[in-house]
């Protein structure tokens, strides 16, 4: 099979494509697109413990781990040990970081709108369905 054609390929170069496009349009915020993966986990909680968020994003521990050191030195989050079980690390989006939710978001759905704007929404449903069927590793 020619390269191009490989599903490898098209995956990779279509996700390089959109992530370079989504990160463009984050530096406003100062903001990388896996900083935003962790800022959404946190949007919809209260806290998460970084191997939730890592599961969430399908990254790394040791990934999600220097992530997490760079928001925290833009206090985008807090990591707090709970107070019940020490081992526990518990990362909390903090006020600076609540405030990018609603410019951000419209970043997102903006971003979304763009890269799917020349496919019909019923050729966006089915493409969302076959990312989540390769994704969930169905052929494995």
């Amino acid at each position: 099979m020619e390269l191009t054609q490989c599903i490898n390929y098209l995956l990779t170069t279509a996700q390089h494509t959109v992530f370079q496009y989504l990160s463009m349009k984050l530096t406003k915020y100062d903001i990388t697109p896996s900083q935003y993966g962790v800022l959404s986990c946190l949007w919809q909680k209260e806290y998460a413990t970084p191997k939730q968020i890592s599961e969430r994003l399908c990254l790394e521990t040791s990934t999600i781990s220097g992530v997490l050191d760079r928001m925290q030195k833009k206090n985008l989050i807090d990591r707090v040990v709970n107070k019940e079980d020490r081992r526990e690390i518990r990362v909390m989006v903090t006020e600076k970081g609540r405030l990018l939710q609603e410019p951000i978001q419209k970043i997102i759905d903006e971003v979304n709108e763009e890269v799917l704007k020349g496919f019909t929404e019923e050729e966006v449903a089915t493409l969302k369905t076959h990312l989540r069927t390769i994704a969930n590793g169905k052929f494995l």
